[in-house]
């Protein structure tokens, strides 16, 4: 991804564009084809010397036409006739942000391979389900996996629609209108470069688009930083029931040897911080005045590279952190059976309803007895067993079919059909 936004990656895009450019007024006759000739077999540029030329011109196209220019000798006059440097600078970016998101789309879907494996393997794996940060009711490790491979499927659908959004190109002159350029051409260089033409634009490509491509890298690093979260909660000592990979000779603290941190995690969460400030000012560049103005510009100088070279590293990051994140399975039963028996509480307030009691009713005798569960620490079967009122409606048989865990779990199989389709 790095190589991609080099000075002289982005160079080459930018005299790609004016010999395409060039190729097309030739076939129409508008430069003489000996010149075109001339300008293919000499046309190049030294980053170098265009740092140089623009120390003085203080205008980056102008110095790489300079550059250019020279190598190529007189027919050089034929290079950018009728363009202006819009028209190379943002056809050459659309160029390099599509190219961007095809590596993203496929950093998310070896994230995705990497979450179904996990997902299946941990199909059955009980924990308990958390809400508030208080326990529930069980779900399965395997479940939670899918969760996240569904809502990567769909950032994958959004990144494949970001970069069709981005995928406009202009050749269209100084304020959009062809005064000097034949839309002919516009149509010749987008085709041959994978793009189709900007249908209206000013003397630049309109930047709500770049807005949804940044915003689309936006979600998809919140994304990241929700699955780290998840981890560093899930991590933490009082649950442990993930653990990061910690290999060998790895330090967690200068001060305290036995630490064990979930460091990936928390840098992911804190790169998807700066991600989303991206955003927000791609977003600040939709709005410029009139026809143009430059405000826009330092800012993509910046993001641009910035933000998919970072979404790039965390896709890796993350990918290769759930591929080898520790999982224990005893430490998620063990927490899902430390409240004793209370997560049952739903099924038996069901049970008491459809043996007649009103909601009202059965919701306070329940609620009584799993309050006093907690408090005391006695098992809630035991305390329901006991509990006259309960009996009343249901038998000591009935009350012990009610704490299986497998009653919540019937529909597991279901889920993971609607998620993955047929089973691998």
């Amino acid at each position: 991804m790095s190589s991609l936004w080099s000075s002289e990656n982005r160079y080459q895009k930018w005299l790609d564009i004016e010999i395409l450019a060039c190729e097309a007024m030739a076939e129409r006759g508008e430069i003489p084809k000996e010149a075109l000739a001339t300008i293919k077999a000499k046309a190049g540029f030294d980053v170098a010397r265009i740092d140089e030329i623009e120390k003085i011109t203080k205008h980056d196209v102008i110095a790489f036409l300079t550059s250019v220019t020279e190598r190529v000798g007189p027919d050089g006059r034929f290079i950018h006739m009728g363009l202006t440097s819009s028209d190379i600078l943002d056809t050459s970016l659309a160029v390099l942000l599509r190219e961007a998101a095809e590596i993203l789309i496929d950093d998310i879907e070896q994230l995705i391979l990497v979450l179904k494996k996990k997902a299946y393997t941990h199909k059955n794996t009980l924990m308990i389900g958390r809400s508030h940060g208080i326990h529930a009711e069980p779900i399965t490790f395997g479940l939670k996996m899918a969760l996240w491979y569904q809502e990567m499927e769909r950032n994958r659908q959004r990144m494949i629609k970001a970069k069709n959004v981005i995928s406009y190109g202009k050749i269209a002159g100084a304020v959009g209108t062809f005064s000097f350029i034949d839309p002919v051409v516009e149509s010749y260089v987008c085709e041959h470069l994978g793009l189709k033409p900007a249908p209206v634009s000013t003397q630049v490509v309109q930047r709500d688009r770049h807005a949804e491509f940044f915003c689309t890298l936006a979600i998809i690093a919140s994304s990241l930083d929700k699955f780290a979260q998840e981890i560093r909660l899930l991590q933490r000592t009082e649950v442990r029931e993930v653990e990061e990979y910690f290999s060998l000779g790895q330090k967690g603290s200068s001060a305290m040897p036995h630490k064990r941190n979930p460091v990936l995690s928390e840098n992911l969460s804190g790169l998807a911080r700066l991600m989303r400030s991206y955003a927000v000012a791609a977003m600040e560049d939709v709005a410029l005045w009139h026809e143009r103005d430059i405000s826009h510009s330092s800012v993509e100088r910046v993001i641009g590279p910035d933000a998919t070279i970072l979404l790039d590293f965390m896709l890796d990051r993350f990918t290769n952190m759930i591929d080898k994140l520790v999982v224990y399975p005893e430490q998620m039963l063990f927490n899902l059976n430390m409240t004793r028996g209370i997560i049952f509480s739903q099924m038996v307030l069901l049970k008491l309803i459809d043996k007649g009691m009103t909601r009202e009713e059965a919701y306070a005798v329940v609620q009584r007895n799993a309050m006093k569960s907690w408090h005391e620490g006695i098992e809630f079967k035991e305390l329901l067993l006991a509990d006259a009122e309960v009996m009343r409606f249901l038998s000591s048989d009935e009350i012990v079919r009610v704490f299986k865990v497998e009653n919540f779990l019937r529909h597991v199989d279901f889920i993971f059909s609607r998620v993955f389709g047929a089973e691998p």
